[in-house]
């Protein structure tokens, strides 16, 4: 079978036929042209107002990539001719196999951007004997072109959330869709502020904010009362991960303290290496693990009181009805006051604080969970960790919403991924 024949099984353009394909000498990678023509009596196509206009002269001959085949690069050849439009001036005629001044076609483009999901863009680049930059700006146009036309209709359930980026405490915001029927990456944005999470709901409008139903966040207080002024209607569920993880750096706080006053006082080191057997599940523990956690229940320790009310507070969310949730968060938070650990103190303050937040969700039938959410945050991280970081903010913007977005593709007449 030709090469002609291949291509006009897979890659059709309308207007233009394939003319001969002959092989490039000298070239430093085995390399293909195959030359593009316009179909007999056939207009150019104004490139800016997509009308058929008069032909005015042809350009030089220009050079555009292809998907390679047998790990040949194939180029398309081709003099662009430029038309005379009464309402544009001269300009260069559309090509349906590029866009613009650009110099890979759109299907090497779509390619690119498809490996670009399974591989990191370095290993996308040396795969196909291409540059990072083509890699890159494929995955870019492909970003754009999903994100102006992605369905935004029917999101009744968001969560909010951020992830360390770079060095200095730099933040990302990420907001996801964590319905059941739909869940990917809505928007990012740079820093955590107040300003940041506005201009989410800025850019996701005012009636599709209204008419949002539940809302995942942490206790961020710029965060909550963003949420609070935009999306008041909705359910703003506060984060049980997040939660759990302050009640587990308070107890955490205390041991450390704890460890060190023993060992200042001449007394048994204990808590000496047990802070990942106090903060694991006891279900998670192994047998060792099981018969040292039983050793150190035997002691009156701070640590081991904290240890004891962080694992009660684990019954606060196998309730149900959010009246009892709400008597057991109060004899919980009595409790913990009254026991002189300042960190768990610190804790109960903050819950009690937040109750009418917590409480949110046991309305929402315990739907939504902060596992979506952390899910996504390991694939974010997993996606800047693959690439061994961004020097920009755009570049890790772009390679979130390329992996996590659930982006629309155009229809194509052949798929080669």
């Amino acid at each position: 079978m030709q090469i002609k024949t291949i291509l006009n099984r897979v890659q059709k353009y309308k207007s233009f036929v394939y003319g001969s394909v002959h092989w490039l000498e000298g070239a430093s990678v085995p390399t293909l042209e195959v030359e593009m023509r316009p179909r007999t009596n056939s207009r150019p196509i104004c490139g800016h107002c997509a009308k058929k206009r008069p032909g005015y002269d042809r350009l030089p001959v220009r050079r555009f990539e292809f998907i390679p085949m047998w790990g040949c690069k194939i180029f398309f050849v081709y003099r662009p001719r430029r038309v005379d439009c009464p309402r544009c001036g001269i300009s260069v005629e559309d090509m349906p196999w590029v866009e613009g001044k650009r110099r890979l076609t759109e299907a090497y483009a779509w390619y690119l951007a498809g490996w670009a999901k399974r591989l990191s863009w370095k290993e996308v680049a040396e795969a196909f004997h291409t540059s990072w930059d083509h890699v890159f700006c494929s995955v870019e146009r492909a970003v754009n072109w999903g994100r102006g036309h992605q369905d935004l209709s029917g999101v009744d359930a968001i969560g909010v959330d951020e992830i360390a980026w770079k060095r200095g405490h730099r933040y990302l915001t990420l907001v996801y869709q964590i319905d059941e029927h739909n869940k990917r990456l809505l928007w990012i944005g740079e820093r955590r502020t107040a300003k940041t999470l506005l201009r989410f709901f800025r850019w996701f409008g005012k009636e599709r904010s209204l008419a949002l139903k539940f809302i995942c966040s942490d206790m961020w207080k710029p965060y909550l009362k963003v949420i609070a002024k935009k999306a008041g209607d909705a359910l703003n569920i506060l984060d049980r991960f997040h939660v759990m993880t302050h009640l587990s750096k308070a107890m955490d706080e205390v041991r450390a303290q704890e460890a060190r006053e023993l060992k200042e006082q001449g007394y048994e080191p204990v808590l000496t290496k047990t802070r990942w057997l106090l903060l694991k599940k006891p279900e998670n523990l192994t047998s060792t693990q099981g018969s040292k956690l039983a050793e150190l229940l035997q002691y009156n320790l701070k640590s081991i009181r904290s240890y004891l009310l962080k694992e009660e507070f684990q019954l606060f969310w196998q309730y149900t009805s959010p009246y009892w949730a709400g008597v057991y968060l109060d004899k919980w938070c009595t409790k913990t006051m009254r026991s002189k650990i300042e960190p768990m103190k610190r804790v109960a303050r903050m819950l009690r604080r937040h109750q009418p937040l917590l409480m949110n969700w046991f309305k929402a039938k315990k739907q939504f969970s902060s596992g979506i959410v952390e899910g996504f945050n390991t694939k974010a991280k997993l996606t800047t960790r693959k690439a061994y970081g961004f020097r920009t903010y755009h570049a890790a913007e772009i390679a979130l919403y390329h992996t996590l977005g659930v982006l629309p593709v155009p229809e194509t007449p052949h798929k080669f991924f």
